[in-house]
């Protein structure tokens, strides 16, 4: 499935795959994998609310600053936060490091766009992932979703923090 006009990258209209994701929804699972590439998915997390911050990729100032943002917050919130990205797990990591991420657990699409897909993210014409934030409460079901319009733009973080605490984040 093709969507259009749902982002933009510099003004220019981008395509994203996959089926739309809307709040009420079951969350769909997904398989992506950590930086020692170790297979991880939406299950692991059962029980828990979970804020997905996707990212196109780390090695940009918006998405550095995203996800430096919400590493910041994780402290803070009753809740696994997850950056997922197309970055290779090796690239990952030494992002992470350089950054001193490690509240957030960064998690890499590269192998199968598991998520991507899944959730309605990935852009045809880029290869990479549509800036979002996702939170899934404890039952998995999409509390709260996020499609940042303009991809180079930073999303609203304040409503998207509001929203996992409205959960008990």
């Amino acid at each position: 499935m093709e969507r259009t006009g749902v982002i933009t990258f510099k003004g220019g209209s981008l395509t994203l795959l996959g089926k739309e994701v809307k709040v009420g929804d079951k969350a769909p699972d997904f398989t992506c994998v950590n930086n020692a590439l170790q297979p991880v998915s939406l299950k692991d997390f059962a029980g828990r609310i979970v804020i997905i911050s996707a990212v196109p990729s780390l090695d940009t100032p918006v998405c550095e600053a995203q996800t430096r943002r919400f590493n910041e917050e994780a402290a803070r919130l009753n809740a696994a936060v997850l950056t997922i990205s197309m970055d290779l797990p090796f690239a990952q990591g030494r992002f992470c490091a350089a950054h001193d991420i490690q509240g957030v657990q960064i998690l890499s699409d590269y192998q199968e766009r598991s998520f991507a897909q899944a959730w309605g993210l990935l852009i045809k014409e880029l290869k990479l992932i549509a800036r979002a934030v996702i939170i899934i409460d404890k039952d998995r079901r999409v509390a709260y979703i996020a499609i940042v319009q303009e991809v180079t733009s930073q999303p609203d973080y304040d409503r998207a923090l509001a929203a996992a605490r409205a959960l008990g984040a």
